[in-house]
């Protein structure tokens, strides 16, 4: 499976972005939105599995993952963004088990990122 991020770019605090995940081949049914900012550790954001939907602490209310599994791709409606939100955001999918979904080492397909910069 390959994965394709886009969507990224230059926001200004409290607007709003929308990422998708485009994947070609063989998808799974976990698929998951990760970030990394400069100095720090790939952090888990957002994970849609089973149709559920998960999020961490610090987005929940302002962004919104979904999946059209007709186009097989991912999306992340990200509103209210604020300059904490900059980062690198990666895609990736696997087969993951629900304890697992938060970490990174469990998923297996990575998308190349695509950067998100918010100014405040």
């Amino acid at each position: 499976v390959q994965l394709q991020a886009s969507g990224g770019g230059l926001a200004q605090a409290g607007t709003s972005l929308k990422l998708s995940c485009a994947a070609s081949g063989r998808t799974f049914r976990t698929m998951a939105w990760f970030r990394q900012a400069p100095g720090k550790e790939r952090e888990f954001v957002s994970a849609i599995r089973y149709g559920n939907t998960y999020y961490v602490d610090s987005v929940k209310g302002r962004f919104t993952i979904s999946r059209d599994n007709a186009k097989n791709t991912m999306y992340l409606q990200m509103n209210s963004l604020k300059p904490e939100d900059t980062a690198v955001y990666y895609c990736a999918t696997s087969e993951v088990i629900l304890s697992a979904l938060r970490d990174a080492g469990s998923y297996w397909n990575w998308g190349p990122g695509t950067q998100v910069t918010v100014s405040s």
